[in-house]
């Protein structure tokens, strides 16, 4: 049982780290910024690869933005974390981290759109595996599952995945990589409030830095202004700002609300690879986006709350 004083510092550390707005303001701020910059973080993706390797510019996002946030909670008080709360980051960060750097891989090869919407899916992949502890789908939810899972068997058969099977591989085992570790993590002793998403960024980049190096991965010039900023905007906006808009967001609503953005995202990636960068898009694709959403809209809705 945790002591008195432990659990004081927890509080202390809680409200240090959460923005001191009003509640209803802070929530519409939280999910704009989940809605826009997790959507935008696709093209963002895109345009950094024009001069990072695609496993070096993973790592270093994550090891970047995991070392700053955790440095600035530790100066606010947050306490240190146990061995096996690192162990739990290192465990859940490899799975969350590695489902990233897949979109990253896939994205050589994918347009920004199609991967975005291909990561729509990822829920529904979360309902499946969390099967493996003994939660099966209920009825409604099989529904779902089914309507989705239509959603990307009709963007495969469009042809947007097939003509690429490295970017379809890399994207299944991307969503597949992702869902795990956010079942998983549920029961694990991950480390309390913002620090464990500081821990799993830490130990999730570094171990895509090592895999990028046994890999092989070198900078073949320096990156360009267009890479750099893209690179930047991922470690500040698409780690560390989203990062603590959604912590804040589970703190705050119903889980329902804050997994929203899997409902927006991909209608923010396709519309700015469309504007921004120059990528077209099927009208069926349209179609495989909506099965999508569908799928995983009746999911949330039993599952809501």
């Amino acid at each position: 049982m945790r002591s008195a004083r432990a659990a004081d510092t927890d509080a202390r550390v809680e409200a240090a780290t959460t923005t001191r707005v009003d509640r209803p303001a802070g929530v519409v701020l939280a999910l704009g910024a989940l809605y826009f910059i997790w959507g935008s973080t696709y093209l963002g993706i895109r345009f950094a690869l024009d001069g990072f390797p695609p496993l070096l510019m993973s790592g270093a996002r994550f090891v970047c933005a995991g070392g700053v946030l955790y440095a600035l909670l530790r100066a606010r008080g947050a306490p240190k974390p146990a061995p096996r709360e690192w162990a739990a980051s290192a465990l859940v960060g490899t799975l969350l981290v590695c489902g990233n750097a897949l979109v990253v891989v896939a994205e050589q090869w994918v347009s920004s759109g199609v991967a975005a919407v291909a990561i729509a899916s990822m829920p529904i992949w979360a309902v499946i595996i969390a099967g493996l502890w003994g939660r099966w789908p209920a009825k409604l939810e099989w529904v779902g599952l089914a309507v989705g899972l239509c959603g990307v068997l009709l963007l495969q058969g469009r042809g947007d995945l097939r003509a690429s099977p490295a970017g379809t591989v890399a994207l299944f085992f991307s969503t597949v990589s992702w869902a795990l570790g956010s079942v998983w993590s549920k029961r694990l002793p991950l480390p309390h409030g913002p620090v464990a998403s500081a821990c799993e960024m830490l130990c999730g980049g570094a171990v895509i830095l090592v895999a990028a190096v046994i890999h092989g991965e070198r900078f073949a010039a320096v990156p360009g202004p267009r890479a750099l900023v893209s690179f930047a905007y991922l470690v500040v906006f698409g780690s560390m700002v989203a990062y603590s808009a959604y912590a804040y967001l589970l703190r705050s609503v119903k889980p329902s609300l804050a997994t929203s953005y899997a409902y927006v995202n991909p209608v923010v990636a396709v519309g700015l690879g469309a504007l921004l960068g120059g990528e077209s898009f099927a009208l069926a694709s349209i179609g495989a986006l909506g099965l999508i959403l569908a799928g995983v809209a009746i999911v949330a809705a039993q599952r809501g709350g």
